[in-house]
């Protein structure tokens, strides 16, 4: 079955009883046992709900895993696989990254003894470069936030196999839709579903999905532990906003593309970083393993000045954290989303203070264009026609 078939089918025929399209939402936290010994395969909501259950089982499916697991957040996502390692473990990280991955990495997981080594991973001479005895596992963004870097993701999970290390790969950005990195040889998949899955900027969720049932139980060891689940309700949110997972993100897609082409011819614009640009280093890597180009554009202005001027007279796109929904928005990553990564490191991989992060929702292309074209102009005139 063809992927956009099994999105708009999440949740149906998994309630034969009363033949409910849409899955049930199931509140109860606790259920009764048959009898002693005997369990209806529920028992406690942290442990397995039957809601989360179908989501989990659909998210699995779609990355083409053994097993699916649903957390609060994708922040619980993360720190959830991080769990699987111990003191004196050290994994090798994009260096372009989310700056709530680095955050958990640096204050949470390193002074438990767990180290990370931050470089371009689709660079494998960086890679190599970055190894010890004590590797354990390669953490792979690919595009990463925000600069849109590329990584083979076949190549990388290949190198880290013969090492025996696990690959790790964030497919928030590209979801199963456009990317299945399980497929390409990666052994752990993790999302934001917050973003492109839910859609719609009103659930808060993450997702695991594990390549092997050996994985797969030491993630659900975790999950069940620590309890950071998804709750019935947002999970029914999650599967409703899935279904039109296909059809968003073509639209997404086809905007990101004509915005990324339309802000690279402008003078007042220094970069554009789209994958699915001709002059992005990584467009033949992705197209070669993804099949969209997915949503997220960033780009660079000339001056800094320009972009409070941008954001003030933005009245379409919405100046907001988060990506990923049906609404246009934009972000300045240096003061929000990677404020967190020292001014050092971002600057070293291009999150200036000149740099915006545009999620490209649904909107009519003409409106978006006028609305960032308006915005653009009026920031050149503030600011570049003084500096002549």
């Amino acid at each position: 079955m063809k992927i956009e078939s099994k999105l708009a089918q999440i949740g149906n025929r998994q309630d034969p009883g009363t033949g409910a399209v849409s899955a049930p939402i199931y509140h109860s936290t606790t259920y009764a046992h048959p009898a002693l010994g005997q369990s209806t395969g529920f028992d406690y909501t942290r442990t397995l709900n039957p809601t989360r259950k179908i989501l989990e089982d659909a998210i699995a499916d779609l990355e083409g895993g053994v097993r699916g697991f649903a957390f609060s957040s994708g922040m619980a996502a993360v720190h959830a696989v991080f769990s699987l390692f111990s003191p004196g473990d050290h994994v090798i990280v994009s260096s372009d990254l989310y700056g709530g991955t680095y955050r958990v990495l640096e204050h949470i997981f390193r002074p438990l003894g767990i180290e990370a080594t931050y470089v371009h991973t689709g660079h494998l001479e960086e890679v190599e470069a970055a190894a010890r005895d004590t590797t354990r596992a390669l953490f792979i963004e690919t595009p990463t936030n925000p600069t849109m870097q590329i990584t083979d993701i076949a190549a990388a999970s290949l190198f880290a196999r013969r090492r025996g290390w696990l690959t790790i790969v964030d497919n928030t950005f590209m979801t199963p839709y456009f990317q299945r990195p399980i497929e390409l040889g990666a052994d752990i998949v993790v999302h934001s579903a917050t973003k492109f899955l839910g859609g719609h900027n009103d659930v808060l969720a993450g997702l695991v999905v594990a390549k092997s049932d050996e994985i797969a139980e030491r993630l659900y060891f975790v999950q069940n532990s620590i309890g950071a689940v998804l709750g019935p309700q947002d999970a029914w949110l999650l599967m409703r906003g899935m279904k039109t997972l296909a059809i968003r993100m073509e639209r997404c897609a086809m905007n990101a593309s004509a915005i990324a082409a339309w802000l690279d011819a402008r003078d007042d614009i220094v970069k554009v970083y789209y994958p699915g640009l001709d002059t992005h280093p990584g467009k033949s890597i992705c197209s070669k393993q993804a099949s969209g180009f997915g949503g997220m554009v960033s780009f660079e202005v000339l001056d800094a000045r320009m972009v409070p001027f941008i954001l003030e007279h933005l009245k379409l796109v919405t100046f907001a954290e988060s990506l990923g929904g049906v609404e246009t928005l934009i972000t300045y990553p240096s003061r929000q989303t990677h404020a967190d990564i020292p001014e050092e490191i971002r600057e070293k991989v291009g999150v200036t203070d000149r740099l915006l992060r545009l999620s490209v929702g649904i909107e009519h292309i003409g409106d978006l264009i006028d609305d960032l074209s308006q915005a653009l102009d009026h920031a050149a005139e503030q600011v570049l026609s003084r500096r002549r």
